[in-house]
């Protein structure tokens, strides 16, 4: 049965925090699909509806922007997409701009901007309950015939909360017109916003008493600095506490597919290959992924709340005092899930010299990926008691690995305006918008998308590593007569012995070099590398093949596995991460410098480390 064919192509436009991703997940569900746009790095999303009467309209969730005078990429991108400019693009059928019913002072001014286009366009007057709640009175009608332009009421987060706008797109199918034009386009747009606020508005007061009420407690300089630190702690204690019985459900299930291969397939490469290389190697990365998705919960759930935009504001203040400001704070929280969002997310930053720093330290930042190897060496090395009857241990050396990259970052940055010419502060323009109860549908899409992401890494260039390295590891054989593993005489032992020469002061083992190199495409293919070379080390030996914790714990000292940690809050091993720091800045400089500084860093402070350690007795 053919899909039905495409009779609307509908985007969605809006400020940032309108309500407009919940919306576009209301109307599309599960068939989304993600890309980016050509030519640049900025996240696409498309999905598809039916219609009651079976018709197929795509919705486009275009990047949210307060102008169509851009000051940044996204909304650039935006204002050559509706215009029908943007290469490769075609030009929408109809324009959906969502406005959020609690905040129109701000948003009516976009549809203003948005009016002059000429385009077929649709308001979706989002919020409409919680607008309700605060004793909000909007004039639909009035609004209407003000803009000349249709509105629906919306409440993107309830089931059927679109459906009046379906039923008011589907009315569109094949008879598109352009929104009649009343105001002079040389009109002041603030002008005409209060205007159309006092004819169709009426607000008892310009924020929620709740909101009040919270912020002053949120937003205090002492409290609201405790309870940030709270949150973030309570975030890493949680990713230790919440999803051991999910990872030990997964180490089972991998155990278990590994004994059923070992007892079905005759011995030889190919059972090597499956059992050492894929299952294993595969196995130790996926088992992370409660983890990953606990911490990236925690994000989203704070991002859909309204939280984050006040912690940038919280901590501008001091984020200035280092060369940054408030806007850097949510580039540089999106790089705890992974560096490259991070960096892209710096273009909201009008300030050229705020942006850059922004970029440089961003890699400093804990991402997602470095997550397995850090839970890996702590449950190996760090005893799971609790602290003071309340705290995980192993939760609070996460939490301090955490901490020690955002201080080294705040370091760096310090560092760099030393450097810099313009030494000045920037005043931080952000939107605060309204508290919110996050809603479960978003929050599940959005998980479901990180996990997908997660999983096309290991199924595609994590298992691509995992069999070279097999591969690597597996030839040539010992000769005969040989006094040593066989895995020793491999191409990627003596790679290793190469590169141990060099990684010896730090306390690396040739096994832990050999591992580094695959991870300088992704961290993650680290822990899947030593288990590969662990397991292929007891499968020539006596030993029998457990999981990877316990061997590492009995074969390096303490003092290696905090050096490890330590390089990885530096090491600039990411190549993806090079890489987008390249394309963002347009600079071949700009990357070598950021490579060699974080390899400096790396080095030198697990040098340290080592060496400290060696001096106590942890050797």
């Amino acid at each position: 049965m053919n899909a039905p064919s495409v009779s609307l192509r509908v985007a969605l436009i809006g400020n940032p925090n309108s309500g407009k991703t919940a919306l576009f997940n209301q109307l599309t569900g599960s068939r989304q699909k993600v890309a980016n746009y050509a030519g640049v790095t900025v996240e696409r999303k498309e999905g598809r509806l039916l219609s009651p009467s079976g018709k197929s309209i795509v919705i486009l969730d275009l990047p949210g922007a307060y102008s169509f005078d851009p000051a940044s990429l996204d909304e650039a991108i935006t204002r050559d997409l509706c215009r029908g400019v943007y290469p490769g693009e075609a030009m929408p059928d109809v324009l959906v701009c969502v406005i959020d019913a609690t905040n129109l002072r701000l948003h009516l001014r976009f549809v203003l901007e948005a009016r002059q286009l000429g385009q077929p366009m649709v308001i979706a007057l989002n919020m409409v309950d919680a607008a309700k709640r605060r004793g909000i009175k909007v004039d639909k009608d009035a609004l209407e015939r003000a803009l000349g332009i249709p509105v629906v009421e919306t409440i993107a987060v309830k089931r059927h909360g679109a459906r009046e706008l379906v039923y008011k797109l589907e009315g569109l199918i094949g008879h598109f017109r352009p929104p009649s034009i009343h105001m002079d386009e040389n009109a002041d747009l603030h002008a005409e916003t209060r205007r159309l606020l006092a004819l169709a508005v009426k607000m008892p007061r310009r924020t929620a008493r709740i909101d009040d009420a919270l912020d002053r407690w949120l937003l205090h300089p002492i409290y609201g600095v405790l309870t940030l630190i709270a949150v973030m702690f309570l975030v890493f204690q949680a990713v230790y506490a919440w999803a051991t019985p999910l990872m030990d459900l997964i180490e089972t299930g991998t155990d278990v597919l590994g004994q059923w291969v070992e007892s079905t397939m005759p011995e030889g490469p190919l059972t090597s290959l499956l059992i050492n290389g894929i299952i294993v190697g595969l196995g130790s990365v996926v088992v992370f992924l409660p983890q990953i998705l606990i911490l990236f919960a925690f994000i989203l759930i704070l991002e859909e709340s309204g939280y984050l935009p006040r912690a940038a504001f919280l901590l501008d203040r001091m984020m200035s005092s280092v060369g940054l400001s408030g806007r850097s704070f949510i580039p540089l929280l999106s790089s705890f899930a992974c560096a490259v969002p991070g960096i892209m997310a710096t273009r909201s930053i009008p300030d050229r010299r705020d942006r850059l720093a922004t970029i440089l330290v961003a890699p400093l930042m804990t991402c997602s990926a470095r997550l397995p190897v850090y839970v890996l060496l702590i449950g190996a090395f760090i005893p799971r008691k609790e602290v003071l009857g309340v705290f995980n241990q192993q939760g609070l050396v996460l939490f301090g690995l955490y901490m020690a990259g955002i201080l080294s970052a705040l370091f760096v940055a310090k560092v760099m305006k030393k450097w810099r010419r313009d030494k000045g502060e920037h005043a931080l323009l952000l939107e605060l918008p309204s508290y919110r109860l996050p809603h479960l549908r978003d929050v599940l899409i959005g998980l479901w998308e990180r996990a997908m992401i997660f999983l096309k890494r290991v199924g595609g260039i994590i298992l691509a590593l995992t069999i070279i390295l097999w591969f690597l590891l597996s030839f040539p054989g010992a000769p005969q007569h040989a006094d040593r593993p066989a895995i020793e005489y491999s191409f990627a032992g003596q790679i290793g012995r190469l590169l141990a020469v060099i990684f010896e002061p730090l306390g690396f083992s040739w096994e832990i070099c050999v591992a580094l190199i695959p991870g300088m495409a992704a961290r993650e293919v680290v822990v899947s590398s030593l288990a590969t070379i662990y397991t292929l080390s007891a499968a020539n030996g006596d030993v029998a093949v457990e999981t990877l914790s316990p061997l590492i714990a009995h074969d390096w000292s303490l003092a290696t596995a905090l050096s490890l940690l330590v390089w990885f809050i530096y090491a600039p091993q990411c190549i993806s991460t090079l890489a987008i720091i390249k394309r963002e800045t347009n600079s071949w400089k700009i990357m070598t410098v950021a490579m060699a500084y974080l390899f400096a860093l790396a080095y030198l402070a697990s040098l340290i480390t080592y060496q400290v350690a060696v001096l106590l007795g942890a050797g």
